[in-house]
């Protein structure tokens, strides 16, 4: 399965703010540390403050912070949120294209193959991502960690 641009993006904005300095940063920061568009991380940013997992703080001090706990941001649940209703492939489209949708074993495998996906991302939060601070610190070119992380 390949996910979407802006789920990629999505999760690198979480996990980037999750594991910033003082829990806060700024979108040029996150867009210079992985090399993307800033209008790009604009739109993530926005998605995901509509969704709840994102503070965006205009002003002196401001930028982006988590507005819950990384360990209660669901790694599957973020991804599904970002993918929307895209289909893996045609036989799962409503509109019933395919010829022997219904009867074709494929469709049945590759719904089976999705929902393991799911599951299995599941089975992660945004706090597992970032546990190896030390390690993302110093590839993000973010401060030294605080002691204890």
């Amino acid at each position: 399965m390949r996910l979407t641009t802006f789920t990629d993006y999505t999760l690198r904005m979480l996990i980037y703010v999750a594991g910033a300095p003082g829990g806060r940063c700024t979108i040029a920061q996150v867009a210079q540390a992985f090399g993307i568009s800033e209008s790009h991380l604009v739109k993530v940013a926005h998605r995901l403050g509509q969704q709840g997992l994102l503070l965006n703080t205009r002003g002196h001090g401001g930028g982006l912070s988590l507005a819950v706990p990384a360990a209660s941001i669901n790694v599957g649940h973020v991804v599904r949120e970002a993918e929307g209703a895209d289909v893996l492939a045609e036989c799962f489209r409503a509109d019933g294209r395919c010829p022997i949708g219904g009867h074709c074993r494929l469709e049945r495998a590759l719904a089976q193959a999705t929902r393991a996906f799911h599951e299995v991302l599941d089975g992660y939060t945004l706090a597992e991502l970032v546990s190896n601070r030390r390690e993302l610190a110093r590839t993000l070119r973010w401060d030294a960690p605080r002691p204890g992380t």
